[in-house]
C-alpha cells in the first residue's frame, strides 16, 4: 500500500461533454497520511455531509415544502378563518409551509381549466365538490386513499365520504357540508292545525304539505307562502328540486352505468313531481322573493332554504323559528348535499405535505373553527358531537341527522355532471315558466344521453 493515499468524494453529471451546474460542486478531501486528532476527524465528517446533502436536498436542515393552495373567494368570515388556519398551520410546521391564494368562486373552474392547460396547477385546490369527478377524469387529482391516516378517515361523516369517492376511491375531503330543509314559523303552523316533524322520518307527505300550503294561502294577502329561493342562480336549482324528484323515485341520471338519464328524469315519477312543483307556483302559493326578503320580511310562512339562511332567520324570527324536513314525496324525505372540499393535484411534489395540511384542517377545533365562521354543518363527528348548533339539541341538529342518516343524495358521481346539471337547470326553468314538464324533462335527458355518447360514456362504460 503506498504511503500517500487518495480519498475522493465526487458527484458529476455530464451533458454533451460539459459538466452540468450543479455538478460543479464538489466534494474532495485528500489525505496524505491518516492522523490523529479530532480536528481532523471533525473536517472529514463534515465534509462527507455535505456532500451527501447536496445529493438529498430533503435532508438539509433548511429544506421547506412550499404549498400552493388555491381557495374560493367565498364571505370574508371563511376567508378570515381559512387564513388564521394557514397562519396556525405554518407555526406549527417550520419544514411545511402553505400560500393562499383566493380564486374568485364564480370563475373558479375556468381558472382551474386554464392552469391545468397551462402545467401551472397548484398543490392543493378547494373546489366544488360536484366538479370532483371531471377533475378525475381529466387526471388532475391524486387519490388520498393511502394519504390520511384512517382516524382521519373514520371521523368523517358518511355525506363528506360519498361526495369524495369516485370509481372506489377517496379524491377528497371537506371540512363542511351543507343542509337542505323548509324553514318556518311555530306561530304560522299552529294558526292552521300543522304538526311539527321533528325527524326525517316523520316528514310531512306531500299531500300533506299540500294541505298545508292551501290553508296558509286562505288567509294571506296575496296568498304567496312558499319561498323556494327562485332569486338564486345556477347550481341552487340542482341542488334543491333534484331531491324532490329522487324522494319520488326518480334521479338526474342513471346510477347503475351512469350512461343516460332515460326513464329516470322523464320517467313517471319524476315527470309527476316536477309537475306538483309546478302546481305550486301555477296556483299563486310561490313568492318569486326578488328581493330575498320573502321570510324574514314576514310576506311568506315557508322558505325552502339552506343552512347558511339560519343566522339571518334567527335573528328575525328567535325562536318562533324551526327547521323541518322535505315533503316525502313517496320514496322517503331527500335532501340535498355536497359543499367545497379539498383535493391534491397531480401537479404537486409534496403530496404528503399537502396531506398534511388537509389533515389539520380536518382537527376537529379547526373544523369548528370554519363552521363556526360560515354556519355549515361539521364535516366530522367528532365536531358535530361538540357544534352547539349541530350537536343534539342543537337548532340545526335535522341537517347533521339527514346526512348522517342517509337521506341526503350526492349529485350524480360522473365526469359528466357539468352537462347534467345545466340540462336540468334547463328544465327547470321551462318548468318555471309553464312549459310542459314531459316536454322539458324529455329535452335535457336528450342534452345529457348525447353528452355521454359524444364523451365515450366518460370511460364508466
Amino acid at each position: 500500500m503506498k504511503d500517500r493515499q487518495d480519498i475522493r468524494l465526487v458527484s458529476a453529471m455530464k451533458a454533451q461533454g460539459k459538466p452540468r451546474r450543479q455538478s460543479n460542486l464538489m466534494c474532495v478531501y485528500t489525505a496524505k497520511t491518516i492522523v490523529t486528532g479530532c480536528l481532523t476527524l471533525c473536517v472529514l465528517f463534515f465534509l462527507i455531509a455535505s456532500c451527501d446533502s447536496d445529493k438529498h436536498p430533503e435532508h438539509r436542515a433548511s429544506h421547506v415544502a412550499r404549498l400552493a393552495v388555491w381557495y374560493h373567494s367565498g364571505q370574508e368570515a371563511e376567508r378570515t378563518a381559512i387564513q388564521e388556519q394557514a397562519a396556525r398551520f405554518n407555526g406549527a410546521h417550520k419544514d411545511i409551509q402553505v400560500k393562499l391564494t383566493f380564486i374568485p368562486e364564480r370563475s373558479y373552474n375556468a381558472q382551474v381549466q386554464a392552469a391545468a392547460l397551462a402545467g401551472d396547477l397548484p398543490d392543493l385546490l378547494e373546489f366544488d365538490g360536484p366538479y370532483l369527478y371531471n377533475y378525475v377524469w381529466q387526471g388532475h387529482l391524486l387519490p388520498l386513499d393511502d394519504l390520511l391516516s384512517e382516524p382521519v378517515k373514520e371521523d368523517l361523516i358518511p355525506s363528506i365520504v360519498a361526495q369524495g369517492t369516485y370509481q372506489g376511491h377517496l379524491y377528497s375531503v371537506g371540512t363542511f357540508d351543507s343542509g337542505l330543509a323548509i324553514y318556518a314559523r311555530r306561530s304560522q303552523l299552529a294558526k292552521v292545525k300543522a304538526n311539527t316533524p321533528d325527524t326525517p322520518a316523520d316528514a310531512w307527505s306531500v299531500e300533506e304539505f299540500d294541505k298545508i300550503l292551501a290553508k296558509l294561502s286562505i288567509n294571506d294577502e296575496d296568498g304567496a307562502v312558499l319561498d323556494l329561493k327562485l332569486n338564486y342562480p345556477g347550481e341552487w336549482l340542482t341542488y334543491a328540486f333534484s331531491p324532490i324528484i329522487q324522494s319520488a323515485g326518480g334521479d338526474l341520471l342513471n346510477r347503475g352505468d351512469y350512461q343516460s338519464a332515460k326513464d329516470v328524469l322523464n320517467g313517471p315519477r319524476a315527470i309527476a313531481a316536477m309537475r306538483r312543483l309546478q302546481t305550486w307556483i301555477q296556483k299563486g302559493y310561490v313568492d318569486p322573493n326578488v328581493d330575498d326578503a320573502a321570510f324574514v320580511s314576514g310576506r311568506v310562512a315557508l322558505s325552502w332554504g339552506g343552512h347558511w339562511e339560519y343566522p339571518r332567520y334567527a335573528r328575525a324570527f328567535g325562536g318562533d323559528l324551526i327547521v323541518l324536513p322535505l315533503p316525502d314525496f313517496g320514496h322517503g324525505t331527500r335532501t340535498g348535499q355536497g359543499s367545497w372540499s379539498w383535493g391534491i393535484t397531480t401537479n404537486t411534489n409534496h403530496p404528503k405535505a399537502a396531506a398534511a395540511f388537509i389533515q389539520f384542517l380536518l382537527q376537529r377545533d379547526e373544523v369548528l373553527a370554519m363552521t363556526q365562521a360560515n354556519g355549515a354543518v361539521p364535516a366530522t363527528r367528532s365536531a358535530i358531537a361538540r357544534s352547539n348548533l349541530y350537536g343534539k339539541g342543537g337548532p340545526l341538529r335535522l341537517f347533521a341527522d339527514q346526512l348522517t342518516g342517509g337521506y341526503s343524495v350526492p349529485r350524480p358521481q360522473t365526469p359528466g355532471y357539468p352537462v347534467v346539471t345545466a340540462a336540468f337547470q334547463e328544465a327547470f326553468l321551462a318548468i318555471r315558466n309553464n312549459a310542459d314538464v314531459k316536454r322539458a324533462l324529455d329535452r335535457a335527458v336528450e342534452v345529457i344521453d348525447q353528452d355521454i355518447e359524444d364523451n365515450k360514456g366518460y370511460g364508466l362504460r
